[in-house]
């Protein structure tokens, strides 16, 4: 089975611990058999990989995002890039054109497109098998996946199916409503459009030749930030007249925001937290090196990370993105596909951060125009490499890089460092990279 997972999006309404490069898919916070956590996309990656060790997994994403793949998922996960975000009919075009010219996927394969982040169990994987197959019969252009609605939402579009068997014709398509209105559609038997769907290669390939103009993945590519911002709903889906639908009945969540997201929660803290017997319906999630005591609460998440500190109701949680807007700040934590990094503090020409690397891995070798930088290894063993010279490392040594000079870090064991950073002018784009000869 070939899946296209999409992983976009900041996930402003899961603030503090989300930002525009930890996504709300990069969040441990499930509790895993063995007593370790994992993110959504680790437990979406693995429940697949449990239903079809044969799958063929792409995630489409942006640039930002793919360090964290990869520090999550490992480097063996297809990704398909993005250089700019341009909603999902670009993704999906691009994605396919990767399949078919990149990873030499057949045109009369069918693909299987959804997103990285439901919280659902081994069923909806299943379902998806066959959603594969219905696309593989060739009966229709685009196979839907229908969520049989347990509750009148305003939160997604509708299918209104033309009868009620399992698999059916699509009727037609509604808007997001109100509430009112999502109760008329449920009485008329109609479907979440939860972004689910399969189609052969050859069929979406067709239409991102009909509506851009490329020749090839690479000159899709390099033409893409060119391209109008659409959905594929728009694009493809609501235009389509041979389209069915298949409904779904097992669990799916949507954990978009602190409300639904504890729900999903199998304990109600994470990390280091204390809630007295009075607390009711009380959830916590904590990165801080600090304790955070609750005491007397009813129906409030809290959420504390280096980004922020967030102390809701949980229902008001849900309008968090427009405050999330006006905040405009440093990202404090980020993971990269060699390790982590966390800022420990901010001054006017100076700035702290623990880097975190995996036994392995290193950082690319760069330089950098307008700061120095003195590197204080807290623990594990590694190498760094300083204008070529390389010198091996462990605890309490210091390591002092003068502006302009090319240096690098290699982890041979869990390797943690304090970085200090020094200058008038700190910014993420100084930085010039090189490559590293053997």
């Amino acid at each position: 089975m070939n899946i296209i997972l999409l992983s976009g999006g900041s996930g402003k309404r899961l603030w503090p611990l989300s930002n525009d490069i930890r996504s709300k898919q990069f969040m441990k916070i499930f509790k895993t058999k063995d007593g370790e956590y994992e993110s959504m996309v680790q437990r979406v990656y693995r429940q697949i990989c449990s239903v079809d060790t044969e799958a063929n997994v792409t995630i489409a994403t942006s640039k930002a995002q793919v360090s964290a793949i990869h520090n999550q998922l490992g480097n063996d996960v297809g990704v398909c890039v993005e250089p700019c975000r341009r909603d999902t009919f670009p993704a999906i075009a691009l994605a396919t054109a990767y399949l078919h010219d990149v990873k030499g996927v057949s045109e009369e394969e069918s693909v299987v497109v959804c997103p990285v982040d439901p919280y659902v169990e081994d069923e909806y994987f299943e379902a998806l098998q066959e959603l594969d197959r219905l696309a593989d019969d060739g009966n229709a252009n685009l196979v839907l996946m229908g969520i049989e609605p347990t509750y009148p939402s305003e939160k997604y579009g509708y299918i209104i199916p033309t009868d009620k068997r399992n698999v059916s014709r699509v009727d037609t398509f509604k808007e997001k409503p109100d509430l009112r209105t999502a109760e008329t559609y449920i009485r008329q038997g109609a479907l979440w459009n939860g972004g689910v769907f399969a189609y052969k290669l050859k069929y979406v390939l067709q239409k991102a030749h009909e509506l851009i103009d490329f020749t090839d993945y690479e000159d899709l590519f390099a033409k893409y930030d060119s391209l109008p911002k659409i959905s594929f709903d728009y694009a493809v889906v609501e235009k389509e007249k041979q389209i069915q639908v298949m409904r779904f009945v097992g669990q799916w969540k949507d954990l978009g925001t602190w409300n639904t997201l504890t729900e999903a929660m199998e304990e109600s803290s994470v990390g280091e937290a204390m809630l007295n017997d009075t607390c009711e319906n009380v959830h916590v999630i904590n990165e801080l090196d600090v304790p955070v005591l609750c005491m007397g609460l009813k129906d409030v998440v809290v959420s504390a990370s280096p980004e922020g500190i967030l102390v809701s109701d949980k229902e008001q949680s849900s309008y968090i993105k427009p405050y999330v807007d006006q905040l405009d700040q440093q990202v404090m934590f980020a993971e990269k596909s060699w390790g982590s990094f966390r800022v420990l503090d901010i001054e006017d020409k100076s700035m702290s951060i623990k880097v975190t690397l995996n036994p392995g891995h290193r950082m690319n070798y760069h330089s950098h125009e307008t700061r120095d930088e003195v590197w204080t290894i807290i623990s594990g063993e590694g190498r760094t490499i300083v204008d070529g010279m390389v010198q091996p490392v462990t605890a309490g040594d210091v390591v002092t890089m003068q502006a302009g000079c090319r240096h690098t870090i290699i982890a041979d064991t869990e390797l943690k460092v304090v970085e200090v950073q020094l200058g008038k002018e700190i910014s993420v784009h100084d930085k010039q990279k090189f490559e590293l000869e053997d």
